[in-house]
């Protein structure tokens, strides 16, 4: 792979971000503190449960246009822009014959997509923490891809983690 090709994709470029210190645990009273609603972080407080994302996966069924990169492309920028997040980079491929991989980074997470244009399937997946509102990704995607037949499963990342460390 040629250098150019290692700076598009991020490889050796300068963050000023550290590495994870990957030898101590975590200890209780450090998970205690992400429950504190008055801790000023990214972790969501909602309905009594405390958790890192809303990561939405999302089924769009019977869609067309999933086999053009543009117009996936500007679904994730509408997606970012509907659901209040901070776009990093977008990166799509094209298959051949058919079919687009995708993902938008987010600096909520991010927003990824594999497609299946040849029978109208792709599967989304949105991660969004902080304040950012992935449901509203939804009607985006519908629009997108001209259909109704769509379907959605939600997972609260990292409830059972911190709901389990702070019983213990």
């Amino acid at each position: 792979m040629k250098d150019a090709n290692l700076f598009q994709l991020g490889i050796g470029l300068e963050t000023g971000a550290q590495e994870e210190d990957t030898t101590r645990s975590v200890p209780a009273a450090m998970i205690e503190t992400v429950v504190d609603s008055d801790r000023e972080d990214h972790f969501i407080r909602r309905d009594g449960k405390v958790f890192a994302g809303t990561h939405l996966i999302i089924e769009v069924m019977n869609g067309t246009g999933l086999d053009c990169e543009t117009r996936i492309q500007n679904a994730f920028r509408k997606c970012v822009e509907v659901c209040g997040a901070t776009l990093l980079h977008i990166h799509t491929h094209k298959f051949s014959p058919q079919g687009v991989s995708g993902v938008a980074v987010l600096a909520e997470s991010h927003i990824s997509v594999h497609t299946w244009p040849e029978i109208g399937y792709g599967a989304f997946d949105v991660f969004m923490c902080g304040d950012a509102e992935p449901w509203r990704a939804v009607g985006v995607l519908k629009e997108a891809f001209s259909t109704d037949h769509v379907e959605v499963r939600e997972l609260l990342r990292g409830e059972e983690l911190i709901a389990k460390e702070v019983a213990a």
